[in-house]
């Protein structure tokens, strides 16, 4: 009996439970137009860059099934832990892990078939000495499939910041806050640039976008994503002794914005960038 038919499942078992919500909100709009262009092919060696908690890394290795080799690599080793454990529970014996970084990364030459990298590849230190890595390690002919956000990313907040900022005569935190944007968020035009630069030909960018909504300000300054993942950049910009203030003001502007509009809503403008090695 072929051994799929003899998976019994137990709904009440702790690590089924702890691992079965594997995909974050955030996430998932990028990676679901992601697998949409990744080929699919047997008998490839694939790299997921910036795996964090596991996702594509799984599901790839799941969709490509038992001929395929599945690498994860990520310098966030407690991540890779919550992965290894979700290998263990699903029983996944075609993804090998490696904690490490983009831009050295422990591969031979033209070892990969397909990398992809679902908003990992603009959280890297150096793009273009990762891009440079990616060409170096892949095969030619090589698929290359990458999403990232792009730099009018949640601008509806940015804009009640600047203005809150500018009021306040903070001129110097403007040009930190634009400096951290370009720092995580580059312009498209670049990003590619530094895609072909690398030896990449790129056959096709996929422009998207989805909204983050709110009640008003205060419940988006209090949701996870914000409150763990840009919060503390936001903070990063301010002097300790403005920061109460500011935050409070632009925390009542954007709830006197959502009583007038019913909510606050926050763009996310994205693409999926398909490339090859030629």
């Amino acid at each position: 009996m072929k051994e799929y038919l003899n998976q019994q499942v137990d709904v009440e078992d702790f690590n089924l439970v702890s691992v079965i919500d594997e995909l974050p909100l955030w996430s998932a709009p990028f990676g679901l137009h992601l697998l949409e262009v990744v080929k699919l092919k047997k008998n490839m060696n694939v790299l997921d860059i910036g795996c964090g908690l596991g996702f594509p890394l799984i599901e790839l290795s799941q969709i490509l099934g038992s001929t395929s080799k599945i690498y994860g690599i990520d310098p966030w080793g407690k991540a890779l832990e919550r992965v290894r454990l979700k290998m263990k529970v699903y029983e996944i014996k075609n993804i090998e892990i490696v904690e490490g970084y983009a831009e050295k990364m422990p591969f031979e030459n033209g070892f990969f078939d397909l990398i992809v990298s679902n908003n990992g590849i603009n959280n890297v230190e150096d793009m273009q000495q990762t891009m440079k890595e990616c060409y170096r390690v892949c095969k030619t002919a090589a698929q290359m499939v990458f999403t990232l956000n792009l730099e009018d990313t949640m601008m509806e907040f940015y804009r009640v910041f600047e203005q809150t900022l500018q009021e306040e005569n903070l001129h110097s935190e403007i040009a930190t806050m634009k400096e951290q944007i370009y720092s995580k968020r580059k312009p498209l035009e670049e990003i590619k640039s530094l895609v072909t630069t690398a030896g990449f030909s790129i056959k096709n960018v996929v422009n998207d976008d989805f909204n983050l909504r709110f009640v008003d300000g205060t419940s988006m300054f209090n949701h996870y994503l914000i409150k763990y993942w840009f919060l503390p950049g936001w903070k990063d910009i301010l002097k300790e002794g403005n920061m109460m203030f500011v935050f409070d003001k632009v925390e009542t502007k954007l709830n006197e914005h959502a009583k007038i509009n019913g909510e606050i809503s926050l763009t996310i403008p994205y693409v999926a960038i398909d490339c090859k090695k030629d």
